[in-house]
Parts: structure tokens; sequence; C-alpha cells
């Protein structure tokens, strides 16, 4: 099975503070990921490398066959699915959701001079439909929910059909009835033999979709452990990672942590 992300013996470090420390981490083609761990742990840094966004202080990182630092990661990153935080604050406020979605096919943020083919309009009607946001497509981005945002760029990702999708806590700030339609949308997403391989960072066990098939603990900038998803969120390996005594459960699809009681 063909790898589309690897990072091999990869360091990251910002203003001398060492973010990630000698990570090595490889995602085939079928896979989908989710990223735990604490606040400062390195997951959206991982996210931002994934992405060609930034270059590793040491190590290297290859996406979909090109190795960051050696590709003109403008046309690479045409190819990588993208929905953060930090991309949905260059969003215009006042821009159309119709053209939100539409605009990433030239991987810009706010609809200028470009001129679109049919192929573009009828494939930004097609994404809309799938996430639900047909009847949002004329409603400007600064109106929207936190739902309806997190869809929006979620769909924008999509619309280029990528080959490799990254996800920046898509379920964050959400109430209830938000995150669990979100995470029905994304494990419908996940199943499909059409959808690219995902990476997704969350804080939550709760936020994991079904049909997510591994899952990396990222603490203090490295890998506390990787692999199948049964296999890694164990309550030895969360309380290890969290610091708190955690206990996992798992049903239906669906995962739950929570506190030891002593």
């Amino acid at each position: 099975m063909a790898s589309v992300l690897e990072l091999t013996d990869v360091s990251f470090v910002r203003n001398r503070n060492r973010i990630l420390d000698s990570i090595s981490w490889t995602v085939d083609e079928a896979d989908r990921w989710v990223i735990l761990g604490p606040n400062g742990a390195g997951k959206s840094t991982i996210l931002q490398l994934a992405s060609a966004s930034t270059h590793p202080t040491s190590g290297t990182v290859e996406v979909l066959g090109e190795r960051v630092g050696k590709v003109d990661v403008f046309e690479l990153r045409t190819r990588i699915g993208l929905a953060a935080t930090g991309l949905a604050r260059r969003i215009p406020a006042h821009e159309r959701v119709g053209d939100v979605v539409l605009t990433a096919a030239y991987a810009v943020t706010g609809r200028w001079r470009e001129r679109y083919e049919s192929f573009d309009l009828e494939r930004a009607a097609e994404v809309m439909d799938a996430w639900d946001l047909t009847e949002l497509s004329t409603r400007t981005f600064g109106t929207l929910s936190d739902g309806e945002r997190k869809r929006v760029q979620i769909a924008r990702a999509v619309m280029t059909d990528p080959e490799l999708m990254l996800l920046d806590e898509p379920a964050g700030s959400l109430d209830l009835g938000a995150r669990e339609s979100l995470l029905e949308s994304l494990a419908d997403y996940a199943s499909s033999s059409l959808a690219p391989a995902i990476v997704m960072v969350t804080h939550h066990v709760e936020e994991i979709p079904p049909g997510f098939t591994h899952a990396m603990l990222l603490g203090e900038g490295r890998i506390q452990a990787a692999g199948p998803l049964e296999e890694v969120l164990t309550d030895a390996n969360l309380t290890a990672t969290f610091g708190v005594p955690l206990q996992v459960q798992h049903e239906d699809g669906r995962w739950r942590a929570r506190a030891k009681r002593s």
C-alpha cells in the first residue's frame, strides 16, 4: 500500500522551544488517523508539516511522494485538503458560502477575477449538497454559526478531490447536536472507498468518528503510542499521555474516556 505522508526523524524548534522531537510516522493511502494529546503537545505542528505550510528544523517530510523543501509547495498544496482554524481566519467574512467552497479550485480565499469552468461550478454544487450546505450557499461566511463554518471548511477541503485530508479539531467548540451531526457526516466520508487518507487532530476521544482506523498519542513533542485504534486507545496509554488516571470505553464504533474513580 502506498504511503501519502512520511515523517522521518523530524524535529521542529521555534524560539528555542522544541515542539517536536524525533518524530517518525507513516500514513498509507487507506488510513484514517486521529492525533490526540494535551495542549502544547505538537499536534497542530504536525498538520502544518503535513500540509507543507512549514518545514522541519531537522529530518525529512514527504507528502504525496514529494519531499518538502525540494518541491513547489504551491502546487503540492492543491493536492491537500485542509480544514483548520488558521485557514478560517483568512476567509473574508463577506464571502458567500458558495464562493468559499468554489475558490478552493484556485487555492485562494476570497473570489476576485478567477475564471471557473463549468466543471468547477458543478463540483462545488455537488460538494455543498453532500455536506448539507446548499441552503446556505448565498449566506456570507461571517453570519454562520460555528457548526456551519466547520462544515463549510470541510466542504472547501473536499472540493478539489484531495489525495490527503487534514482536519484540525473539526468538532472543537461545537454544541452537542452540531458535533454529532458533523461526526456522522465525517463517518460517512471516511467510510467511502473514494475518500483519501485522513489525518484529524482532536483533544477528545469522543470526537473520533466511526470508520477511523489508527491513532497517534502525542505528548511533549514525542509519540507516546501509534498504531491501530484498539491497540493505542488503552487506559494505560491515555493515562501516560494526559497525566491523569483515565478509563476508556468503546461501544458501537464510538469512544469515551473519563477519570478513574479512586
